[in-house]
């Protein structure tokens, strides 16, 4: 007897790596199509195994976890393209939200692509675009300029080759460092418009916003 018509097929991933966007706080916040990769993959490529195995816990998902970070990147990624060479299909994952962002992975990427291999962007959730689209700033234009840096003197002149761009800046910030790089930024960018997100998508989650000098003092 023929199966009935209405009856999805079965997902097969072809071969080729998936840069696959994972929750940034809610777990809930990951796409079926995500779910789908990690499910069917041949291997999961983490920056983290134990943060990466949680959430593949959570959703009953077991397959096999390879580590890729600054740490072992250089010696890591001739293995991976080995292996999509051979027709792997491999899911590539951050900690949390888009890989890519602020990680090694846009090596990989490079160099899956030059040997000919398959890249799927695999899209969700992101914290640049979700502190964005809460801050209520511009949105028709930004800029994510990533960490600063450390030490304050290099921190400052970043911020000064930054300060004439026409378009909201987007930065990350450890919390030990935020007083002193919004104090930074309220002396160098003056009275502007800024906001402050934490701990989105999560349980306390808060955006905070005015001008840089207010935040600054709060």
């Amino acid at each position: 007897m023929a199966e009935s018509a209405g009856k999805a097929a079965p997902f097969v991933p072809a071969s080729g790596l998936y840069v696959t966007a994972t929750p940034i706080g809610n777990a809930a916040d990951i796409s079926l199509r995500a779910l789908n990769v990690l499910k069917h993959c041949d291997a999961i490529v983490a920056e983290d195994t134990r943060v990466t195995a949680k959430l593949l816990a959570l959703y009953g998902i077991s397959r096999p976890l390879l580590v890729y970070n600054d740490h072992n990147a250089n010696a890591m990624r001739p293995k991976l393209l080995a292996r999509l060479r051979e027709g792997a299909k491999l899911a590539l994952v951050s900690d949390a939200g888009t890989p890519l962002i602020s990680d090694p992975g846009h090596k990989l990427v490079r160099e899956a692509r030059e040997q000919g291999s398959s890249v799927f962007p695999i899209p969700g959730a992101s914290a640049v675009l979700a502190a964005l689209t809460a801050s209520g700033l511009p949105s028709d234009r930004f800029l994510f300029a990533g960490f600063l840096p450390a030490k304050a003197g290099e921190r400052r002149t970043r911020l000064a080759e930054l300060k004439t761009v026409p378009a909201t800046l987007i930065f990350f910030e450890s919390a030990q460092r935020l007083a002193q790089s919004l104090a930074d930024m309220a002396d160098l960018f003056g009275p502007r418009e800024a906001a402050v997100a934490r701990e989105l998508t999560k349980l306390y989650e808060e955006v905070r916003s005015g001008t840089l000098p207010e935040i600054a003092n709060l």
